[in-house]
């Protein structure tokens, strides 16, 4: 069995199982408020990237611990850690820095979210002309051209 669809019906049975759980509390569907999960790139958005080195991640960027610190606060997001970097080293990453209690997750799979933060984006905004044009004139603001 695939490993993405071996996880994919592990989900759904946690999923089945929290929901016959509250039932069985008599909490019906309560009102509950989801928090918005909000995915972010660790090379380039976290840390001092500025090129690949498998074993070793850049220190972190300056401003990069208040401002996941200020997400927090909110109480209105979810963070995840989104790297294709392997998950182990991300999170002692995270750990070495002291915002790992900040981090739901650390994962290379994209999984639906509010927003995506990460250095190589272009946002769609509706005309495949614009996202062209913004694609061909892309650069990376860390990278020197």
């Amino acid at each position: 069995m695939d490993k993405f669809v071996f996880i994919f019906i592990i989900c759904l049975l946690f999923q089945l199982f929290s929901s016959i759980y509250a039932l069985a509390q008599g909490d019906v569907y309560a009102e509950k408020e989801y928090k918005k999960v909000i995915m972010i790139d660790l090379d380039g958005v976290l840390d001092n990237y500025s090129k690949y080195d498998k074993n070793n991640i850049p220190e972190i960027k300056q401003g990069a611990k208040d401002f996941i610190k200020r997400l927090n606060k909110t109480g209105k997001y979810e963070l995840v850690l989104f790297t294709t970097r392997s998950p182990k080293l991300a999170t002692e990453w995270l750990v070495k820095n002291k915002i790992d209690k900040y981090f739901k997750d650390v994962t290379n799979v994209k999984y639906p979210a509010y927003i995506y933060l990460d250095d190589r984006a272009v946002q769609f905004k509706g005309s495949y002309e614009t996202a062209f044009e913004e694609i061909e004139d892309f650069k990376i603001y860390w990278k020197q051209y």
